[in-house]
């Protein structure tokens, strides 16, 4: 159970430092003080819950990795990140669409790992579910306000919708991870949460009056270390200090 339960602990690790850090990234350039205050914030919570995730990995792993050495030693094949997560931010409207769908995702994914019969996921799941409904009502609004606003607006939204729906199904790929965690009661399985997780989009469309995503298609390979360009570019500026200095201690 160890093998499994490493590897679905650094994919969920990985989904939240990497979409953490290209939130960070609006740090300093956001449209308006408030965004440049709530897009950190929500980036920081995101890298908390990866950090609490790697701490466990390590522990579960037991090969003297820690939280630093697997957020920032690994290859780029060795991440197991969402496609989705490593996408550059584009405009405001799709930073804000893809935290929204993130967030929603997440939000259901914690409200049933929640009762999860491993405590120390049970705990994470406990706090990150509180994070998680304030990300997703945020970006939710703002979903509705730039979707439902001017004409420049909702056009930048529309295009951020084409933009991401290629990438929406693979919150739902299912693999003998997910089936093991699912059987052990450890994680929900992505696949179940489909239903739940498109009500609640359609729900937010609807007052954004912006169409339904199309899940019939989805581009897919992050789960098995396949990603896109962007990601080494993203890896290059979040480990060049620990490529630059190994081994380093403060």
């Amino acid at each position: 159970m160890h093998a499994p339960l490493f590897a679905a602990l650094i994919r969920l690790a990985d989904d939240h430092l990497i979409l953490g850090h290209r939130l960070s990234e609006w740090c300093g350039h956001a449209p308006m003080l408030e965004e440049d205050l709530a897009m950190p914030n929500i980036a920081l919570d995101l890298i908390g819950q990866a950090r609490a995730l790697y701490s466990y990995a390590g522990d579960i792993e037991a090969a003297g990795r820690d939280e630093d050495l697997l957020a920032f030693g690994r290859l780029e094949r060795d991440y197991q990140n969402l496609l989705i997560c490593e996408l550059p931010n584009g405009d405001f409207a799709q930073t804000m669409l893809r935290q929204f769908y993130f967030a929603s995702f997440m939000l259901l994914f914690w409200a049933e790992a929640e009762g999860s019969s491993n405590a120390t996921v049970a705990a994470v799941a406990a706090k990150a579910v509180k994070e998680a409904k304030y990300h997703r009502r945020h970006c939710g609004e703002w979903v509705i306000r730039l979707g439902d606003g001017t004409e420049e607006s909702t056009l930048r939204m529309q295009e951020a919708c084409f933009v991401l729906e290629p990438y929406l199904g693979e919150f739902f790929a299912v693999d003998d991870v997910a089936i093991e965690m699912s059987k052990a009661s450890i994680l929900p399985n992505p696949q179940s949460l489909r239903g739940a997780w498109l009500a609640d989009v359609c729900e937010v469309f609807v007052s954004a009056k912006l169409q339904a995503p199309d899940l019939t298609h989805a581009h897919k390979g992050g789960r098995e270390g396949r990603h896109t360009e962007a990601m080494g570019h993203l890896l290059a500026q979040l480990q060049y200090m620990q490529r630059s200095f190994p081994n380093m201690t403060w």
